[in-house]
């Protein structure tokens, strides 16, 4: 999921508390319905929740989190929730968890606008809990004054090309790093097998104490938009918004595969406004108001007319923006046990600490 900001750069706490007090002030009585909205960090057009209180005559009280992990603890902790907006491996857990009522898609007559390619995915095949809200994938950006586009041929290999020698910015994500690992040695992504698992932890290793790569977060937004590495592992929204920066940058997703992934919006069961969330989710799909958001956002949207118009408008000549989501290798991560995630967390964690 996205997950970074590149157009407003403000902080999650304090956009909270400053779209919160907004919010609120301009909602009138308490006689308003409200909906409580909880969404990644800066991932909205946030005049959209304004649009939506109006034309509904309710309050939003919307909050953000800076990871599906967070989001997940706070919801465990007791706090409510109407509408939340994770991505498919968490949303594959809270379905299994029970935590989820069903959507009405006869409630989202705009659900007709979305692209059939972003629905139907692993983590909830029938689309009975999600309506997908950005979707995208993980690739490698590079600079094509420098790198040589025969090396791509080496798909995931390239990163442990000598050539590029500290030139190199790994996403600083465990699932992420051991996707790229794992696809790059053909295996699955999801891969439960400890033996694989150890070859792509090899691999990460290896790859860390020949390449000398630097493990980045958001900040190699900027960094790659000023040209300081070659490559650069990011998803394919900050790409978009990196290539407008920065025409010297193209990007890749290898043939080996890559995450595909689906940030989707959900009602929980604790939500007694059904009504007023089954609305909300229609709104964002309406195609002016989806096109709205991802030309703000800079992340792909699933709403065909409101993609195409971003793609020929805001991102013309960018082909980061519209992942292809049929090929065969790629795949959308799924729920890991807890057995699973701690052996991922404990390779990491000495992947990291020998950094």
């Amino acid at each position: 999921m996205k997950k970074s900001s590149f157009i407003k750069k403000i902080t999650g706490a304090a956009m909270v508390m400053a779209l919160s007090m907004s919010l609120l002030a301009g909602c009138g009585g308490d006689s308003k319905k409200t909906l409580k909205v909880y969404n990644a960090g800066e991932y909205i057009d946030t005049e959209l929740l304004h649009d939506f209180e109006k034309e509904y005559n309710c309050k939003v009280v919307y909050e953000t989190f800076d990871s599906n992990e967070s989001m997940y603890t706070k919801v465990q902790s007791g706090e409510k929730y109407d509408v939340i907006i994770p991505s498919d491996y968490m949303i594959e857990r809270l379905i299994k968890e029970d935590a989820l009522q069903k959507i009405d898609w006869n409630l989202i007559p705009n659900a007709s606008g979305l692209d059939e390619n972003v629905l139907g995915l692993a983590c909830d095949p029938n689309n009975e809990y999600s309506v997908p809200y950005f979707y995208g994938n993980v690739g490698i950006l590079y600079d094509t004054t420098v790198v040589d586009e025969a090396d791509l041929k080496a798909g995931w290999d390239i990163l442990k090309n000598e050539k590029y020698k500290g030139m190199i910015y790994m996403y600083d994500s465990e699932r992420d790093s051991f996707m790229i690992a794992l696809k790059a040695l053909g295996y699955s992504m999801n891969t439960t097998d400890r033996t694989e698992i150890d070859k792509a932890y090899e691999w990460l290793a290896e790859q860390r104490d020949t390449m000398e790569p630097v493990y980045a977060g958001d900040d190699v937004i900027d960094n790659m938009i000023s040209g300081n590495k070659a490559l650069a592992i990011v998803y394919s929204g900050d790409a978009t918004y990196i290539m407008s920066e920065n025409e010297d940058l193209a990007f890749y997703a290898p043939e080996e595969g890559t995450n595909i992934w689906n940030d989707a919006m959900i009602i929980t069961k604790d939500c007694t406004e059904t009504e007023l969330a089954h609305q909300f989710i229609n709104f964002m799909l309406d195609e002016d108001n989806a096109y709205a958001n991802t030309a703000e956002v800079g992340y792909t949207s699933p709403v065909v007319k409101a993609r195409e118009k971003a793609a020929a408008d805001d991102y013309k000549g960018i082909d980061a923006y519209i992942p292809d989501m049929t090929r065969a290798n790629d795949e959308v991560f799924r729920y890991q046990d807890s057995e699973t995630k701690a052996y991922f967390a404990e390779l990491w964690t000495k992947i990291k600490a020998a950094n």
